[in-house]
């Protein structure tokens, strides 16, 4: 289904961490004091936001990432990949002289699995990250990931205070988040997300909604992801792929949740399951970017 022109453009505004991603495919993962030698490599943005930014412009939408990057020489591949992939960086330490948060991933060529070592948010995590209501004055949609997690929250509020629906990314509880839950209107986490006292995905979904969370998604891999809409129960199902690589799949999902739930009309569950097609999608090739090269797929909406 292709773009037309009566079609709606968004604009996205995503709040988290941006990496520098080195990504290596192996045929094995490396055992303890070995060295292997590789015939590939990738080396682009990376990070949820960042990756969730790129999407939602490659749909279509207006992409303004708000992060971390900074001055460092390695930043610049940073700056340089959000530019060709039309995302505008609000830089919030633009002089800052620190190597950018880096990612080195392995990919196992056979299954798909990937292999992630980074310092995340860490390398800036001692600054004071200031954020900026402006950035939110044409936005349709605000996306936070939770790893600068005051700085999602000031977003999340200023976002709330607009009437700007707020979409939290989360693979895991973070320190803080707590803070931010009451200003989220949608919800999207991983299988693994389990709150303070919560040991599966039933006591997950009364834990956010007892919050006045009404929006809430639970990702399952390859398993169709569950949802709750406004007290109902729901499933969405997920096509069965040949995984070729799956770094970065719930990034690609979640800005293309953005995207569609943008989208006048589209409701709560055709926009997770459009995004769950884009994600399937994008795990039939290498890194996270190559499935965007695919000319004629029908990929985009």
């Amino acid at each position: 289904m292709q773009r037309t022109g009566k079609q709606h453009r968004p604009q996205g505004v995503f709040v988290g961490l941006a990496t520098l991603d080195v990504l290596y495919p192996v045929d094995e993962i490396p055992g303890r004091d070995e060295k292997i030698s590789v015939p590939d490599q990738r080396i682009s943005a990376g990070g949820p936001a960042a990756n969730a930014a790129v999407t939602f412009a490659f749909l279509g939408g207006r992409a303004e990432l708000v992060s971390a990057v900074g001055s460092h020489p390695m930043a610049a591949v940073i700056r340089d990949d959000l530019r060709t992939h039309s995302v505008l960086l609000h830089d919030l330490v633009p002089r800052n002289r620190t190597a950018p948060p880096i990612s080195s991933i392995m990919v196992h060529r056979r299954t798909g699995d990937r292999t992630v070592v980074s310092a995340n948010a860490s390398v800036f995590g001692t600054l004071k990250l200031r954020f900026d209501p402006q950035c939110l004055r044409r936005a349709s949609i605000l996306l936070v990931d939770g790893h600068y997690m005051r700085l999602g929250i000031a977003a999340a509020r200023a976002a709330r205070d607009k009437g700007i629906p707020v979409v939290m990314d989360s693979g895991s509880w973070k320190h803080g988040m707590d803070e931010l839950l009451p200003f989220v209107d949608i919800a999207i986490c991983s299988d693994a997300y389990r709150p303070p006292d919560c040991h599966n995905v039933d006591e997950v979904f009364e834990f956010l909604q007892a919050r006045n969370i009404r929006r809430i998604a639970i990702t399952r891999g390859a398993s169709a992801l569950r949802l709750v809409d406004h007290g109902k129960n729901g499933k969405v199902p997920v096509a069965k792929i040949r995984p070729i690589d799956t770094l970065g799949a719930g990034d690609i999902f979640h800005g293309a949740f953005c995207y569609y739930a943008s989208q006048a009309g589209t409701s709560f569950r055709d926009a997770l399951a459009e995004a769950a097609r884009i994600a399937g999608f994008s795990c039939q090739f290498s890194g996270t970017r190559e499935w965007m090269k695919m000319q004629g797929s029908g990929v985009r909406g």
